[in-house]
């Protein structure tokens, strides 16, 4: 299959004007709408959702950002606002499951939407993955990845903010057989150095960046592969791979690319 064959991603907007209804809404995020590494990301997640056959959409320029980088930053009034134009949407579309790819937004819209009347079943794609594994949707057993090394950094506001450890590393070892741990994993994992609005202001003063240190622990297990499943901790580990020197040594793919490569999509 052509990888950059054009994905054919149902819109709400079109699903509704049909009067239909869908099982999962995907909240693509700012980074998987904008990034252009996140893109990438992003559309291998949709070849899931349209090789599982899964009744889904998007918003498509009817979301906007969840309001997570505005609220870490400390402007409440602009999270609200955000906030709250985003469940005037979400409500209007009798939207009831959510997946996302971004922790940043699984977390505003699990922890934070319900406060402002945003009540949703809100699911990171991790889980969502694994669960399809483990119902035997997803055939991983024929891959050409075993002979290779992988690790995983554990993102904030996946593992620490929302305990889900077990889910990403299932499905590494799913495709890889194996995940080399980090000595800072799971709890004791290290930021990358992005999150809580960091990623949009210029570096403190200090003796070594914070995704440096990351990018160190990374290169000590001496893999093939990182693992990542975050937008933010994507483009700070990469830039630390670069910033390293190691880009041709160490790639760095996100839970979604490796499943989607697994699956030849």
């Amino acid at each position: 299959m052509n990888k950059n064959t054009k994905i054919d991603i149902p819109i709400m907007a079109d699903v509704a004007s049909k009067g239909e209804q869908i099982e999962y809404l995907y909240w693509v995020g700012c980074a998987g709408a904008f990034d252009l590494r996140y893109q990438k990301v992003a559309r291998s997640f949709a070849k899931i959702l349209n090789h599982l056959e899964l009744s889904y959409a998007v918003l498509g320029t009817e979301e906007s950002c969840t309001g997570d980088a505005a609220k870490r930053a400390g402007n409440e009034m602009l999270f609200q606002m955000q906030a709250m134009q985003n469940i005037e949407i979400l409500n209007g579309y009798n939207i009831k499951k959510i997946i996302c790819t971004c922790p940043h937004c699984y977390n505003t819209l699990k922890n934070e939407y319900p406060d402002l009347g945003g009540h949703y079943e809100v699911i990171n794609y991790t889980v969502f993955i694994d669960d399809q594994i483990k119902m035997g949707n997803l055939d991983l057993d024929k891959n050409p990845f075993l002979n290779q090394s992988i690790t995983y950094h554990d993102p904030c506001y996946l593992g620490r903010g929302n305990k889900i450890y077990d889910a990403p590393r299932n499905i590494v070892k799913a495709v890889y057989g194996e995940v080399k741990e980090m000595k800072r994993c799971k709890s004791s994992a290290l930021c990358c150095g992005a999150g809580g609005a960091q990623m949009f202001k210029d570096a403190e003063k200090g003796d070594k960046e914070v995704f440096i240190e990351r990018t160190e622990d990374v290169l000590e297990q001496k893999v093939d592969k990182l693992a990542t499943a975050c937008p933010f901790c994507m483009t700070m580990l990469t830039d630390g791979i670069k910033f390293k020197n190691k880009e041709e040594e160490v790639e760095n793919l996100d839970i979604a690319e490796i499943v989607a490569q697994a699956l030849d999509l």
